[in-house]
């Protein structure tokens, strides 16, 4: 209903003042680094931060807007919060990070955040120079990234979330696509940009991380043609929207049936903390030595423990 009622005025949620943020939440730092973006790719701008706020209408009436508040927030906000993580598996997790900071600044850091997890090689060529070959092409990453924060429903509690698995990346953003346009539109490239955030999308013109409206998807899908990977996916997913990223690189079967064995071994010992060795190894249809090798594993990750004798004593799960 709040959709509806915005849109029979061409207006936004980020259009809108908010009295719970004032002046002081919002960092002039911030707001004159975008300033200095925007000079060296679109054009001169003379205004001090203030002045460039109440020209672009993220301040009216004394009050800041909500855009205001997210692009140039002075400190971390849960409204802004985005998830980060490396998953070995859907139950083991390599490493995390969380970021709430403005949200110019988080297209950087979830992009590093994603560098740092992906495989890189040094191309050598004939020329003086080599080149950088990345597990996916930065270029659509980026897109991804930045359509994710563009377009994320900030009225929503839920946040935003990056998973990378060894051969994919999910970006999950609460806010589904709007009624008017499906998945498969998105892949014919048949839609017309609606911007959730319409301030927002026009600051992030502005500095230069969007080119053009409604084009984004079809760069993404055009960069990983161009690097011989699958079309990502698109979907609706729950409250919001997810976009998969796959690679070329064909999965180990040994190592997918020891992930779905190493899951099963967790949710037997979580409803019978009390079963034995020989009775985990009866369940799962595999041998004492193989079990061991798995309990070991799941030892050294920390996330099972031993508590007293195989007859007489219990799993504890640590960490799931």
């Amino acid at each position: 209903m709040v959709d509806i009622h915005l849109k029979t005025f061409n207006s936004s949620w980020d259009y809108h003042t908010n009295n719970d943020f004032k002046t002081d939440n919002i960092s002039l730092e911030k707001v004159q680094t975008a300033i200095d973006r925007i000079n060296i790719s679109r054009k001169n701008i003379v205004e001090d931060p203030l002045s460039f706020l109440f020209k672009k209408d993220l301040i009216r009436e004394g009050l800041i807007t909500n855009a205001a508040y997210l692009l140039f927030t002075s400190k971390e906000s849960i409204f802004t919060t985005i998830e980060l993580g490396r998953f070995q598996s859907d139950i083991i997790i390599k490493d995390s990070a969380r970021t709430k900071n403005d949200i110019i600044s988080q297209v950087e850091e979830v992009i590093d955040f994603v560098k740092k997890h992906i495989n890189k090689e040094i191309v050598i060529t004939s020329s003086p120079q080599n080149f950088e070959k990345w597990q996916y092409p930065l270029e659509a990453i980026r897109e991804i990234v930045m359509n994710m924060i563009v377009h994320r429903d900030y009225r929503d509690t839920s946040d935003s979330i990056v998973k990378i698995y060894d051969h994919k990346i999910e970006f999950f953003n609460p806010g589904r696509l709007p009624d008017n346009i499906t998945e498969q539109d998105l892949l014919d490239n048949k839609y017309k940009s609606t911007p959730r955030n319409k301030l927002i999308a026009d600051i992030f013109k502005e500095i230069g991380f969007i080119e053009k409206y409604g084009s984004g998807i079809h760069r993404i899908m055009n960069y990983f043609s161009a690097a011989g990977l699958p079309k990502p996916s698109f979907q609706n997913q729950s409250n919001g929207f997810l976009v998969t990223v796959f690679t070329n690189v064909t999965e180990n079967v040994t190592e997918n049936v020891t992930e779905k064995r190493l899951k099963q071994i967790i949710e037997l010992i979580r409803f019978e903390p009390n079963i034995t060795t020989k009775d985990l190894a009866k369940r799962l249809e595999i041998t004492r030595m193989t079990l061991h090798r798995d309990l070991e594993k799941l030892k050294e990750l920390t996330i099972l423990e031993r508590i007293g004798p195989d007859r007489g004593g219990y799993w504890k799960i640590n960490q799931i």
